[in-house]
């Protein structure tokens, strides 16, 4: 079961989106914002997370976009969502 984590400050939600929490966007004023870019290198042999959009590093590289779509999720977690 996958575990999604919301954070509550001032009467709003934070949460990276995922299709199953999409009936939260229905709770009020929703703004959809892009957190970072998941690319492949330009030889197609890697990928990395470019967290810039949300004031952090880049990520990689890794083997597999899922690796760095993980690593995503993981820094933002840590660093966005408290």
């Amino acid at each position: 079961m996958k575990t999604h984590k919301i954070f509550i400050s001032n009467g709003q939600l934070r949460f990276i989106h995922d299709d199953a929490l999409r009936p939260l966007l229905a709770l009020g004023n929703a703004r959809v914002c892009r957190a970072s870019h998941v690319e492949p290198s330009q030889d197609g042999s890697s990928w990395s997370a470019d967290m810039v959009p949300s004031g952090g590093p880049l990520l990689g590289p890794f083997p597999t976009k899922q690796k760095a779509l993980d690593s995503e999720v993981e820094w933002l977690n840590a660093n966005k969502l408290r």
